[in-house]
């Protein structure tokens, strides 16, 4: 039966900059996330996941964001072939986002990789959004929700677990949430109307994966909370929208997040309904978070049911896929 720690270390997906992966992996880390400087070639890369999956104590979630565009991990790889992002492979129709996608996730499986943080369902609203843009699909949620479908059918019948990404919607923000945390100043009912309904019909159609975004949404708090840290928000797509899956935040070295306290902050999100976090390295103030957090843990008894709750969405997800 695995211990307490293990449990908080499934929570966590880590990338390999830092020097403390290994450390990491042997107390059970959840999951790896590569970015590119981590693939340069098909043989290193392939070793590189070998010897996490050695290390590893319960098999990892190897993941990455291979969206296409300028979100590809692997273009060292196949210099010269790019990906379309997910704008331009849409308006290429059905067919060409089918096959591209399964060419992607062909690839990925390849190299032992298991979940794909893609497709984002976000949609684009703003024309002066500086981190979305092509990413999305379009700027119509009717087409967003038509482009999530073919994309999660490809990746599941390819073995990758597909995460949608990022709720409650990015699309209308005016900011980068890698530098700030953007605000999100509309009325509930619109953004069920444009932005939430994508997500709606992912889950809808079986997604098992969600992201949530480091976005303050005037319509669920009344104070600049990140929605990845947001109770009223996370509940709303447990209890409103019944996502029964994993919520995983974004990536908690962003800015949008960060200023709430390293240790606190995860706390607020574990609190708030999160499963799952990433942090894109594993230097030894990453690792402290989640010790701070198994202190804790120790003589908080309902901190150790969340983590019991979400340690049992994991593995179950992870059985799911074969991965465990």
């Amino acid at each position: 039966m695995p211990k307490l720690k293990e449990k908080i270390y499934q929570m966590f997906i880590l990338g390999t900059d830092g020097g403390g992966l290994d450390t990491a992996l042997k107390n059970g880390l959840g999951g790896v996330i590569f970015f590119t400087y981590d693939i340069n070639s098909e043989n290193e890369f392939k070793k590189l996941v070998n010897k996490i999956k050695k290390l590893s104590i319960i098999p990892p979630f190897l993941s990455i964001d291979q969206e296409g565009g300028r979100v590809e991990r692997t273009e060292n790889i196949h210099a010269g072939k790019k990906y379309l992002s997910a704008k331009f492979a849409y308006e290429k129709g059905a067919d060409f986002l089918n096959n591209q996608t399964r060419e992607i996730a062909k690839e990925l499986k390849s190299y032992g990789i298991n979940l794909n943080f893609a497709p984002c369902i976000d949609t684009n609203t703003n024309p002066k959004n500086p981190i979305i843009g092509e990413r999305a699909f379009s700027s119509n949620p009717d087409e967003v929700i038509k482009g999530e479908k073919i994309v999660t059918a490809a990746y599941k019948s390819n073995g990758i677990i597909p995460c949608v990404k990022h709720f409650p919607g990015h699309g209308d923000a005016d900011a980068d949430s890698h530098l700030t945390l953007p605000k999100i100043d509309l009325s509930l009912e619109e953004m069920e109307k444009t932005h939430i309904k994508p997500f709606k019909a992912a889950i809808d159609n079986g997604i098992d994966m969600i992201m949530a975004a480091h976005l303050y949404c005037t319509c669920f708090e009344k104070n600049p909370i990140p929605s990845s840290l947001s109770k009223n928000t996370l509940n709303y797509l447990r209890n409103t929208l019944k996502f029964d899956g994993i919520i995983i935040s974004d990536d908690m070295i962003m800015k949008g997040v960060s200023n709430f306290g390293e240790v606190e902050a995860c706390l607020m999100g574990i609190d708030a309904g999160i499963n799952m976090f990433i942090y894109r390295n594993s230097k030894e103030i990453t690792l402290n978070i989640i010790e701070k957090i198994y202190q804790k843990a120790i003589i908080d008894k309902e901190l150790q049911h969340k983590i019991e709750m979400s340690y049992n969405k994991i593995i179950k997800l992870k059985q799911l896929y074969k991965i465990y």
